[in-house]
């Protein structure tokens, strides 16, 4: 670990209640010289799946270090709490799937431990807090240099909870896949990677899977390569296939949440997509 330790925060506390607070306290008062980076606290309450998402597609861009994260249901039960040794950092959280993607785009798990040595944790572990009395002292524990392996025993990372894969499926016409997430600005990424988009024509059809309707959009590199109010389907930021809409929100356009599918094909039964939906 460097001299001035990096650690990063990624859970679902929001900003109006102390939580985020305790757990940058625990940090500083363990690890004083330790930069910590919030990489987000509003993912939706429990939702795993977008915390996990949010994570695997920041971490390779942060600091070598630390990276907590509590999107947490469970928490209290008996699922796991966990530290992950990568090639690129190391990641603390519950065993709960949160974890596994980001461990991935690090490089892999290397080495796994349960989180049980008492004296890694505080004097007194509420039940339902273990952001501030579980991850946050290991993970400034380990942020001042001190070994994965003294935080508790190994366990076998092929035993880690992992998230059921998302459905991608790709055809002679087009694909169908999982929305994965919804960002800030109404974007809708899917879980297909960007090679199924490039064999598409220039404009192609958005929608449910047929035979409901669906919409015409663009496929395009950029927002403005659709119209003001148009659809438009590229590749994001992440290499997946994203559907957005100029100067508007495509999850409203669309009706989709995550979980939803949606089919991105060369044309079937569209429906024009004006500005104004």
């Amino acid at each position: 670990m460097s001299a001035t330790p990096w650690l990063s925060l990624t859970t679902d506390y929001g900003l109006a209640d102390g939580f985020v607070a305790a757990c940058h306290g625990v940090i500083a008062r363990i690890a004083p010289a330790a930069r910590v980076i919030d990489v987000t606290h509003q993912v939706p309450p429990a939702d795993v799946r977008r915390g996990a998402a949010v994570l695997a597609q920041t971490v390779p861009y942060l600091p070598v270090g630390v990276h907590v994260a509590v999107v947490d249901p469970g928490v209290g039960t008996a699922r796991r709490g966990v530290a992950l040794g990568t090639p690129g950092g190391l990641l603390v959280g519950p065993d709960n799937g949160l974890l596994p993607d980001a461990a991935a785009a690090l490089g892999g798990v290397t080495t796994a431990v349960e989180l049980t040595d008492p004296r890694w944790l505080a004097s007194g572990v509420s039940a339902t807090f273990h952001g501030r009395d579980v991850f946050a002292p290991v993970a400034a524990r380990l942020a001042l240099g001190a070994p994965l392996t003294d935080a508790g025993p190994r366990i076998d990372p092929t035993g880690l909870v992992r998230l059921p894969a998302p459905v991608v499926a790709g055809d002679t016409e087009g694909f169908t896949a999982e929305v994965l997430t919804v960002d800030h600005f109404g974007n809708v990424q899917l879980a297909a990677p960007a090679d199924l988009l490039v064999p598409l024509p220039g404009t192609v059809a958005v929608g449910p899977p047929a035979p409901a309707p669906s919409r015409t959009a663009v496929r395009g590199r950029t927002f403005g390569d659709a119209q003001a109010g148009g659809l438009v389907v590229y590749v994001d930021s992440a290499g997946l296939v994203a559907v957005a809409v100029n100067l508007g929100r495509a999850v409203d356009l669309l009706g989709v949440a995550p979980g939803d599918l949606l089919r991105v094909a060369g044309s079937y039964s569209t429906v024009e997509c004006f500005p104004g939906g």
